[in-house]
C-alpha cells in the first residue's frame, strides 16, 4: 500500500474530529454576568459600625475608666454593707456612758468588756431564743428534706395523670405572696390547736417550702434511671429504690436545702411573731424585737445581742458557702 492514502485518510479522519467538536462559545458565560450590587446597609447597620469604631478609638481611655469604675462599685458596696455590721460589733463593746460620749466609729476602751453579752444573754431571755429556734430549727429541716426528696422523687420517677399540673401548681404557689393568704392559715393553725405552740411555725416552714421541692427535682434529673432499673432487677421495691440509692445521691443538694433554709428559719420573724406570741416561745428573732421594752435605751446591750445573733448565721456561710455554689450548679447539666 502507498503513502499517498494514509495521508489521505488521516486527512479526512482530522476534517471529521474538526466538525464534530462543538463550536466555541461567543455569548457570555457566567462568569461574564456582571455582579448584583450589594445593599445599602440600614440604619442600624449604620449605627452598629459607627459605635464599633468609636470604641475601638476610645478603647486606650474607656478600659482604666471601666476598670477605676468596677473597683469604686465594689468598694462602696463593701462599704455598705460591713459599715452597720463594724459599727454594731463596736457598740456591743462599750459602756453605756462610753457610747453617749464616743463616735460610732470609735473603738471601745476594752475590747474585754462582755458585760452586753452576758446582760443581753441571761436577763434578755437569748438562751431561750436559742433553744426554742434549735428545736424548730431541726425538725423544720428534717420534714422539709423527706416531704421535699419525696415528692421530686415521685414527680421525677413517676408518670401519672395530672403529673405537669402538679408541677405547674407548685410554680404558681411560688407567685403568690404569702401574706394575702395569713388570714386563711391563721384559721387553719387555730382549728387545729397549734396556735401558741412550737408545732405552727415547724408545720408551716415544712408546708411552704416549694423552692426545697425545686432543688431537689433539677438535681434529681441528673442521677440517670439505670440505676433504678438495676436494683428493681435485683428485687428492690420503689421505696428501698429512694431510701437506700436515690437519698444518699441527693447529698450535695440536701447541704443545699439545709443551708439555705436554716438560716431563713434562723433569721424569721414573722411566722414566730404571730403565731406564737407567748414569751417563753420567743425565737431569736422575736427575742431581740423585745429588748425594745426593758432596754429600750440602752443600744449598747441591744448591739451584743444583734452580735449573738449574726455570728451563728455568718460563720455557717463562711464555712457552708461552697456547699451552696456546688448544689445550686450540680443539677444544671447531665
Amino acid at each position: 500500500m502507498s503513502a499517498a492514502p494514509l495521508r489521505t485518510s488521516a486527512a479526512q479522519d482530522d476534517a471529521s474530529r474538526t466538525e464534530d467538536a462543538p463550536a466555541p462559545r461567543t455569548g457570555p458565560g457566567p462568569r461574564d454576568v456582571p455582579a448584583r450590587p450589594l445593599p445599602a446597609p440600614s440604619a442600624t447597620d449604620r449605627v452598629r459600625s459607627g459605635w464599633a469604631r468609636w470604641t475601638r478609638g476610645a478603647s486606650p481611655v474607656l478600659g482604666p475608666v471601666g476598670t477605676t469604675l468596677k473597683y469604686v462599685s465594689l468598694v462602696a458596696a463593701c462599704l455598705v454593707a460591713v459599715v452597720p455590721l463594724v459599727t454594731i460589733f463596736m457598740a456591743s463593746f462599750k459602756t453605756q456612758a462610753e457610747f453617749r460620749e464616743t463616735g460610732p466609729l470609735d473603738p471601745p476602751s476594752s475590747w474585754t468588756n462582755l458585760d452586753n453579752f452576758v446582760t443581753a444573754f441571761t436577763r434578755g431571755g437569748m438562751l431561750q431564743g436559742f433553744v426554742n429556734t434549735t428545736i424548730i430549727l431541726v425538725v423544720a429541716l428534717t420534714g422539709t428534706i423527706i416531704i421535699g426528696t419525696m415528692a421530686a422523687y415521685a414527680i421525677d420517677r413517676f408518670t401519672f395523670r395530672g403529673q405537669r399540673l402538679v408541677v405547674g401548681a407548685f410554680l404558681l404557689a411560688t407567685l403568690v405572696p404569702g401574706v394575702t393568704t395569713q388570714v386563711a392559715t391563721f384559721q387553719i393553725v387555730s382549728g387545729l390547736g397549734l396556735f401558741n405552740t412550737r408545732w405552727a411555725a415547724i408545720v408551716l416552714f415544712m408546708g411552704t417550702d416549694i423552692i426545697s421541692i425545686y432543688i431537689f427535682l433539677q438535681f434529681m434529673k441528673s442521677i440517670p434511671r439505670s440505676l433504678d432499673e438495676a436494683a428493681m432487677l435485683d428485687g428492690a421495691n420503689r421505696l428501698t429504690i429512694y431510701a437506700r440509692i436515690v437519698f444518699p445521691l441527693l447529698k450535695p443538694a440536701i447541704a443545699t436545702v439545709i443551708i439555705i433554709k436554716g438560716i431563713a428559719i434562723y433569721n424569721e420573724f414573722y411566722l414566730p411573731w404571730l403565731y406564737m406570741p407567748k414569751r417563753d416561745l420567743g425565737v431569736i428573732s422575736t427575742s431581740l424585737f423585745r429588748f425594745k421594752g426593758p432596754f429600750g435605751a440602752q443600744w449598747e446591750v441591744i448591739s451584743a445581742g444583734t452580735v449573738l445573733v449574726i455570728v451563728p448565721t455568718l460563720v455557717a456561710f463562711l464555712l457552708l458557702q461552697r456547699y451552696i455554689y456546688n448544689g445550686l450548679t450540680s443539677g444544671a447539666t447531665k
